[in-house]
């Protein structure tokens, strides 16, 4: 089995391990670049399954299009996987491999077309994927997407998922005094770090003890600040970008999580925060919400955008303790349901649908 994916991802490399343990899988995966700027992950060794294939990639606004060579021979294999149809590499597995091997695309929910020549590529590429075997959607939402574009195709809703174990250990009593509330993300508009500050500038005027903490790359975060009042910076902290290993440290300081996304395909902080047992917040443009998010259980989605509705969910949290403490265990209860050995199950049962072939992975089970 043969995964192509864009770059080593910590939660994808999760799922590819847990995937190399079941000794009946013969797994082999390739990585059209080493890292990104965009996401600057420490880089780590990489298993013996794992390979970066010799390439480079064409910037095009936020697209980034890939070219890579030297593929090798996948004739032998059962199944090819292929993660992103905004790249010239995936495009040419796709309308070359496709007729030769069953091949998967999985990817996340489709934005919307970019008008002028840029829309005429998106529409272009994405037409490939007719191509495909089947479709492994991340998210029910992105599911819901694929059924609608390729009604032919069978389609599987496969999130993402990662290991969780450190942000679930040495948990707090929740919530503390002041309630802290978290944003992990780049501080950027498509996150809506905006409607975040607006909301919480919103709970501080009004009389509410509460901090933010912010974590992640700064970006447009020093214009954002500027228009907030001295009382509100003044219960706000911004940690800056921190590596995978230092974020549960930073997610045990919280007793509220939000991210109020204009749009996220999926959002595996989303996943990250439930490990830590934290109440969730999400716009409804969040992919992880509509899947791990059950309103009024484990958090809340407020509509994409909207100010108000964000600072009025806040407020019911802040003004019911015991709210936070249950929705805090029922997020514990739902991270069992999300491990890399859960997502593993899932591939294999892809696997044997689309090969016929029984695969026994007593690890994984």
């Amino acid at each position: 089995m043969v995964f192509y994916s864009i770059l080593p991802s910590p939660y994808q490399r999760d799922l590819f391990f847990e995937l190399s343990r079941c000794a009946e899988i013969d797994l082999t995966v390739y990585y059209l670049e080493p890292a990104c700027a965009d996401s600057p992950w420490p880089e780590k060794p990489l298993q013996p399954y794992e390979h970066i294939l010799p390439g480079f990639h064409l910037a095009w606004g936020l697209s980034r299009f890939h070219l890579n060579w030297h593929f090798p021979s996948t004739t032998q294999a059962d199944v090819v996987v292929l993660n992103g149809y905004m790249n010239l590499t995936t495009q040419l597995l796709l309308r070359l491999q496709a007729k030769k091997v069953p091949c998967i695309f999985w990817g996340e929910k489709m934005v919307g077309s970019s008008e002028g020549i840029k829309g005429k590529l998106q529409k272009y590429l994405a037409d490939s994927l007719k191509y495909c075997r089947a479709i492994a959607a991340i998210g029910t939402k992105a599911q819901q997407d694929y059924q609608q574009r390729f009604p032919d195709q069978p389609i599987f809703n496969i999130p993402y998922y990662c290991d969780l174990k450190a942000f679930s250990q040495n948990l707090p009593q929740r919530p503390r005094n002041p309630v802290t509330i978290l944003f992990c993300g780049q501080m950027i508009g498509r996150k809506g770090v905006d409607i975040l500050l607006q909301a919480f500038n919103h709970l501080i005027q009004s009389g509410y003890n509460a901090r933010l903490l912010l974590v992640g790359r700064e970006a447009e975060l020093p214009q954002l600040l500027e228009i907030l009042p001295e009382k509100t910076l003044h219960n706000l902290e911004y940690a800056g970008f921190q590596s995978p290993e230092n974020l549960p440290e930073f997610f045990r300081k919280a007793d509220l999580f939000v991210l109020p996304s204009r749009y996220d395909g999926w959002g595996v902080v989303v996943n990250q925060a439930i490990g830590s047992g934290l109440p969730v917040i999400c716009s409804d443009g969040v992919g992880a919400g509509h899947d791990l998010i059950k309103p009024g259980e484990n958090g809340d989605l407020f509509p994409n955008g909207n100010v108000e509705a964000l600072a009025e969910v806040l407020m019911s949290y802040l003004q019911q303790p015991d709210k936070i403490k249950s929705a805090s265990l029922l997020s514990l209860k739902k991270a069992k349901e999300i491990s890399p050995a859960m997502g593993a199950q899932k591939w294999v049962e892809v696997f044997h649908k689309l090969t016929g072939k029984e695969i026994q992975c007593s690890i994984i089970k």
